[in-house]
């Protein structure tokens, strides 16, 4: 039986560079930066729990040892957080004579006048202070910020993942029997490259000291919306549907739409059909994160469908 005494996405939290999922190009990127003892301003994009956050961290506490100033941009966006400080923190020299560094994590959520003032204070501040930057939605970032860094987009890559993955379950003493082995490296490849969202459902799915992924519930959903679409009942219908079983797929209409695209790709439809409602799709999926109510959105994505099918 596993000791489950503490989350594992907390538990095995990467600390240095070769603890951490990165692709053999971006490894070597970073590994060029621990020689040199130096980093231009980087800002780094890519979905929740790709690893921003912890690869800024490794970067100032591993590879560099440097001061540093920690701000989380969601809850500190304004032009004012940035005059006192960010530009405070920036313009003094640091007591060992190294760089030092800014880390805004979640930096789309700086507000455009505050972006504006970065600018200018990176710019002002080069010689003593770099810049790391993370953000969700790079097009949020203002171009002339985008342009002063070098922009790193993270995506694990899947052979390194089911590594780390199969890692932690060794550890944990956790049994994978033969049948669960091509369970398992298709819900890493459904869910990459949310590397946290992986280690926390194995946690769920090994909670008996054997892994038992079970079937992927949310996954019939889908077929089941896109079955009723293609037989074109009645929408109102096909609402009622998603409503009452938000469960089946955690309430994650994001996730919804993903699979309704992948069920678009490899279904029978003609290649104009297809292309036209991966990109209403696709659509769906870009303003998700954009708008309040994320039941309305994906059913307007729904009735889009409706029409091409």
């Amino acid at each position: 039986m596993s000791d489950f005494n503490g989350l594992f996405i907390e538990r095995y939290r990467p600390k240095t560079l070769d603890d951490i999922v990165l692709s053999k190009e971006d490894r070597e990127f970073f590994e060029s930066l621990a020689q040199k003892q130096e980093i231009p301003h980087l800002l780094f994009a890519g979905i929740q729990g790709s690893g921003k956050t912890s690869l800024s961290k490794i970067i100032i506490n591993d590879v560099l040892k440097c001061e540093y100033l920690y701000l989380n941009a969601s809850d500190e966006s304004g032009i004012d957080t940035i005059r006192t400080k960010v530009t405070g923190f920036a313009r003094t020299k640091s007591f060992d004579g190294k760089i030092k560094i800014v880390l805004l994590d979640e930096a789309d959520s700086i507000s455009f006048e505050g972006m504006k003032c970065l600018r200018n204070t990176m710019e002002e501040f080069s010689a003593t202070c770099r810049f790391i930057m993370t953000c969700n939605y790079l097009h949020k970032i203002i171009a002339p910020i985008q342009s002063r860094c070098q922009i790193i987009s993270l995506n694990p890559p899947l052979e390194e993942t089911v590594k780390r993955v199969v890692e932690i379950l060794k550890k944990e003493n956790i049994i994978i029997p033969d049948e669960q082995k091509p369970l398992l490296l298709k819900h890493i490849r459904t869910n990459l490259p949310d590397l946290r969202r992986i280690v926390n459902d194995i946690q769920k799915y090994s909670v008996t000291g054997t892994l038992q992924i079970r079937s992927d519930v949310s996954s019939e959903f889908a077929h089941k919306v896109f079955k009723m679409l293609c037989n074109k009942q009645d929408l109102m219908a096909i609402r009622k549907e998603i409503i009452e079983n938000e469960k089946a797929f955690s309430n994650d209409y994001h996730n919804l739409l993903k699979q309704l695209f992948e069920l678009v790709f490899e279904s029978d439809l003609s290649s104009e059909k297809k292309t036209d409602c991966m990109l209403v799709i696709s659509k769906g999926m870009e303003l998700h994160n954009m708008i309040v109510d994320k039941e309305i959105n994906c059913f307007t994505a729904l009735i889009n469908l409706y029409k091409i099918i």
